[in-house]
């Protein structure tokens, strides 16, 4: 089984995707994590990866889907949480053919819902020095443009389970359960 985790930077996914993961005992795969584990691993693929973060472009597609791959084991022993991933339609195509060939299918899709001022305030708040307001706008219509396809893609399958993303983490969470039919 597979859920993926789709929202703007900021919204939240990666803090509940850990904590589904905990919960589930399922494996949670963060694309920023992999990525940043990949450059500094020093393989061919996380050189080629290093490239691309160290210039402050996006990782191309096959790139990403590569790394996702390598993660993901067919079998049926527990599941995947990922974040991060897919991020384009292009991605959702190779996760599909991934989960496939893997034996796995994807459960659902949790987008997070949070205003855009809401993310600027958590974006502002991290200790990072590329998150001025005007970087976050930017990175927030890169999302837009890539990533949010992505949510009417999973909805007209069915897939898509929307959550309010304000709040206090455990208010959220018990919003993610619910969305997913468990019991918090």
């Amino acid at each position: 089984m597979i859920i993926v985790f789709l929202g703007p930077p900021g919204s939240g996914k990666g803090t509940q995707a850990a904590l589904l993961a905990v919960r589930r005992n399922w494996a949670h795969l963060s694309t920023g994590e992999l990525l940043r584990a990949a450059r500094t691993g020093g393989t061919p693929l996380g050189q080629k990866v290093a490239q691309y973060l160290d210039a402050g472009r996006l990782v191309p597609d096959e790139l990403v889907t590569g790394l996702v791959v390598e993660r993901v084991k067919p079998g049926p022993a527990g599941g995947y949480l990922l974040d991060g991933f897919p991020r384009n339609l292009a991605q959702a195509a190779d996760l599909d053919q991934l989960a496939r060939a893997a034996g796995h299918v994807v459960q659902a899709v949790v987008f997070f819902d949070v205003p855009e001022p809401e993310l600027i305030r958590r974006l502002s708040g991290r200790a990072r020095a590329d998150d001025d307001p005007d970087t976050i706008r930017r990175r927030l219509r890169v999302y837009a443009e890539e990533t949010s396809p992505l949510v009417d893609h999973y909805a007209s399958r069915d897939l898509l389970r929307r959550v309010e993303g304000r709040g206090e983490i455990d208010a959220i969470h018990r919003r993610v359960l619910t969305a997913l039919g468990e019991r918090a």
